[in-house]
């Protein structure tokens, strides 16, 4: 396995963390047992819950030297928070194909429930959406084309704080259209929403992506020249 380490505490922040191949037969790793994410065993795709009991391996098993752990995730980071995105899109379209059928068939009060409590504005509130999520997330991929993952992260920042998100609440308003049903094994809303829910904390959680588009915003604000006559008007 990789685990991510800090080596140098007293280092510039970018270059405190190394990477280190720990093979898991070495003497001190203890693994615990599968994570639960959501009450439910996320084995065998997600993450298992080790322990390191003063675990020691060759220096040379550090990959591309001491400091560059945070180089090394970075380079991943990227295109896997625009493929978390992707993926989190089409889940989004199952939800919507779902609420759409569901809503269509099942009747309450003598007419199918689309025609009940506003639905029609929810689908075609997931439906625009899902439209504006799958275009922001093409205008990161195609920054980080054009430009790379260093000057395509904004964009990337940006698409992770906000895709998440929304395809929770899509997929939420499916399964409230489902009832009870939505929330049983019988549908996969009830899956869908736990891992998109998940994607709000895994590689970075939704307040530190919104920092880093926050802080962008506010240098070029202070970037831009400004009209002092203007700044008094707004302040009055």
């Amino acid at each position: 396995m990789i685990t991510m380490v800090q080596t140098s505490p007293d280092g510039p922040p970018n270059l405190r963390q190394s990477q280190i191949l720990v093979p898991t037969d070495t003497p001190g790793v203890k693994i615990i047992g599968p994570q639960h994410v959501f009450g439910d065993p996320d084995a065998p795709h997600g993450h298992m819950h080790i322990v390191f009991d003063n675990v020691r391996v060759p220096a040379s098993n550090m990959l591309l030297g001491e400091g560059r752990g945070f180089e090394i995730s970075q380079l991943r980071l990227g295109p896997g928070r625009i493929h978390h995105c992707m993926r989190a899109i089409g889940s989004a379209e199952k939800a919507l194909d779902l609420m759409v059928t569901r809503g269509l068939t099942r009747e309450a009060f003598g007419k199918p429930i689309i025609q009940l409590g506003g639905n029609i504005e929810i689908v075609s509130r997931a439906r625009i959406e899902i439209e504006a999520m799958r275009l922001m997330v093409l205008k990161a991929a195609k920054a980080m084309d054009v430009l790379g993952n260093q000057e395509a992260r904004v964009w990337i920042h940006m698409v992770k704080a906000m895709v998440p998100e929304r395809v929770c609440k899509i997929i939420d308003q499916a399964i409230q259209m489902h009832g009870a049903l939505g929330v049983s094994q019988h549908t996969p809303l009830a899956r869908m929403y736990a891992n998109t829910r998940t994607l709000r904390i895994a590689d970075g959680p939704d307040e530190v992506h919104h920092m880093v588009v926050g802080r962008n915003e506010l240098r070029q604000y202070r970037e831009m020249p400004h009209d002092p006559s203007t700044a008094a008007v707004f302040r009055n």
